[in-house]
């Protein structure tokens, strides 16, 4: 059971590592593999096998996990999410290889409350029955789920439930540890003198607590709304299924066809009338009821479109009941023949399907028997290259000879070569420094002739600004007089006085203000206008939607029963020509492989971060384990 119990932790470690968003399944499995490597192969290739098969049914093992939190596990920790999801994988997919006393000894491995709880729910006839099964028939097809992993978990259930009965016996035989109790102190009086006896004091007054505020009743109630929105989702829900109701019992007949070309008889003429005037209804007029709330929240745009759409739609409808008043024919035939060929096309399908399945599957053994050949030939040209290797390092230990001579002569010629660039160096050092300083004097030189001509022109800027103070000095006068009702008298044409310029301003800005009122109130009885139309509109769209949902679930309904039934599996020539070929490839491959055995390839060398981790996690579980061994000694001893 440890067994069993450490390589489930192993699984549960790598799948908490795994993060869907970022992480690729056959990089992650590659990486777990690396890091495995110190284990056993039996137990690498347990929990390689059941890694893998979590990370490609994730899907599956989600809808059951999710479903357990949400319905029986809520008081669950979700750090036990990737144990559920390696249990559900081991029921479904695994039960049959390894068995039921090896599925027992797993489970046994595991906390017992837990696996009571999800046992329980997984093996539920009712709910593989009706929901899991539905869920699964999403994302793979019906019949492979019903044969494959439904009815196998309905085999195991007897057994399985005897499980969780005795893992329930053991949970409520189970006793709790004993509890050694610790041995109490004894304390000892100190020889002291004995105190006076204090004073009583006087006691103090009790404080009067003011009254807290009642709890309001609204938090042990829900409130109100929850209650409303409620009561107005059953009523529209009851609503919408008597309308479906109706609609599915009463069809619409408004017109009876006939075909073209056979004329009438007057003498006939009565007796068709008769015959079929009972069944043949007057269209009656599209009428919009305004409900009670508008379950539409669009913008103008949107809501104009679809409004126009709308229309087109009823346009085209009352068109055609009209064509079939007037006696036009039905799509009945069109429809039968467009459902043959959808069938026909189906089939087709399959059968493409099966066979690029084959070709994968003849592609692969091509593939396997291809790198058997290809294993020996890299074998005998790596023997070749050994060779040409030795030859090869021969040859370099007599070039590096004579390379090593080559390069002692050309050492001796450099020394000698290096004795004269040092005089020739000495020689230019005293020319340089005879330059430099040439050039210190003559930036010395030019410093100082800088510094006399700012002097200048300090002079001549503070004289400059005497002569500006002395003139700001003088005295100057300011203000005009202006009369503001005389005219300019320039000569043009039109001119007028200040005043009469503001009065005839104040005029212009009286009438365009008034101009302004009037437009705002043509602007705001538009918009109530278009708000008006808008509304109406909005009414018409929910109607139609309503409308367009139930046509729309009838379609599914229908879609759903076709898709239930399953179809004639068709034999194909080219499936069965893969299938024969497959079969050739394969008995070659193992001729192949009979004849010469080959040697497996040299596994890759484990990374020294990987040891470390998995070292420190083998060290961790041996301490827990001489833990447990010492806390059951101390219980046997007590």
């Amino acid at each position: 059971m440890a067994y069993y119990g450490k390589c489930i932790e192993t699984v549960i470690e790598q799948l908490n590592k795994f993060k869907p968003e970022k992480d690729i399944p056959e990089q992650f499995l590659e990486a777990a593999s690396t890091s495995l490597q110190t284990l056993s192969p039996q137990k690498q290739a347990f929990i390689l096998e059941v890694l893998s098969g979590c990370l490609e049914y994730r899907k599956l093992l989600a809808v059951v996990v999710d479903a357990f939190y949400v319905r029986a596990g809520w008081l669950c920790r979700r750090a036990d999410y990737n144990l559920f999801e390696v249990i559900c994988y081991l029921a479904t997919f695994q039960l049959d290889e390894l068995g039921f006393q090896l599925f027992s000894d797993i489970i046994r491995s595991q906390p017992l409350d837990k696996m009571c709880k999800f046992l329980g729910f997984l093996f539920n006839p009712l709910s593989l029955c009706s929901w899991i099964k539905d869920e699964w028939s999403l994302i793979y097809e019906t019949a492979h789920v019903s044969e494959n992993w439904i009815d196998p978990l309905m085999r195991w259930q007897p057994e399985v439930q005897e499980l969780i009965k005795q893992l329930e016996k053991v949970m409520t035989n189970q006793s709790p540890l004993p509890k050694t109790k610790a041995k109490v102190t004894e304390p000892k009086e100190f020889n002291l003198t004995v105190p006076r006896p204090r004073a009583i004091p006087v006691p103090e007054p009790v404080p009067v607590m003011t009254k807290p505020k009642p709890i309001p009743r609204s938090t042990y109630h829900p409130p109100k709304e929850q209650e409303q929105l409620e009561m107005t989702r059953r009523y529209n829900r009851w609503k919408a299924e008597e309308l479906l109701l109706k609609v599915n019992i009463e069809e619409m007949r408004c017109a009876v066809p006939r075909s073209r070309g056979t004329p009438l008889v007057q003498g006939s003429e009565k007796k068709l009338q008769l015959r079929f005037m009972p069944r043949i209804l007057k269209t009656p007029k599209l009428t919009f009821y305004k409900p009670n709330n508008v379950p539409v929240k669009l913008n103008t745009a949107a809501i104009l479109r679809e409004g126009s759409l709308y229309q087109r739609q009823v346009e085209k409808e009352l068109q055609r009941v009209d064509k079939l008043v007037d006696g036009a024919g039905d799509f009945s035939e069109f429809l039968e023949w467009q459902k043959k060929m959808q069938a026909k096309d189906q089939e087709e399908a399959l059968a493409a399907g099966e066979c690029r399945r084959l070709q994968g599957k003849l592609s692969r053994e091509e593939a396997i028997l291809a790198r058997q050949l290809l294993r020996q030939g890299n074998k005998q040209k790596a023997d070749q290259k050994k060779e040409e290797m030795a030859e090869l390092m021969q040859q370099c230990a007599e070039r590096h000879l004579q390379e090593e001579r080559s390069m002692k002569e050309l050492v001796e010629q450099v020394i000698e070569v290096q004795k004269n660039v040092k005089v020739a160096q000495m020689k230019l050092l005293k020319g340089r420094r005879q330059i430099v300083q040439e050039v210190i004097e003559e930036s010395r030189e030019l410093l100082q002739r800088t510094a006399e001509a700012a002097k200048e022109e300090q002079k001549r800027r503070c004289e400059l600004i005497a002569q500006h103070r002395a003139l700001e000095t003088q005295p100057m006068r300011k203000g005009k007089l202006v009369d503001l009702t005389q005219i300019p008298g320039y000569g043009l044409e039109g001119e007028m006085s200040v005043v009469e310029l503001r009065e005839r301003l104040a005029l212009l800005k009286e009438t365009q203000q008034r101009k302004e009122e009037e437009k705002r109130d043509q602007i705001i009885q538009a918009k109530r206008a278009r708000s008006q139309g808008l509304q109406n509109m909005v009414e018409q769209i929910s109607l139609c939607r309503a409308a367009m949902g139930r046509s729309a679930a009838l379609r599914w309904e229908q879609k759903k029963a076709q898709s239930a039934a399953p179809g004639p599996r068709s034999q194909d020539e080219r499936v069965l020509e893969l299938r024969r070929r497959i079969e050739e490839s394969a008995a070659e491959r193992r001729k192949q492989a009979a004849s010469g055995p080959i040697s497996a390839p040299r596994a890759p060398r484990p990374k020294p971060r990987a040891q470390l981790e998995s070292r420190h996690w083998v060290e961790l579980q041996q301490s827990r384990e001489r833990r447990l061994r010492a806390l059951q000694r101390s219980c046997v001893d007590a």
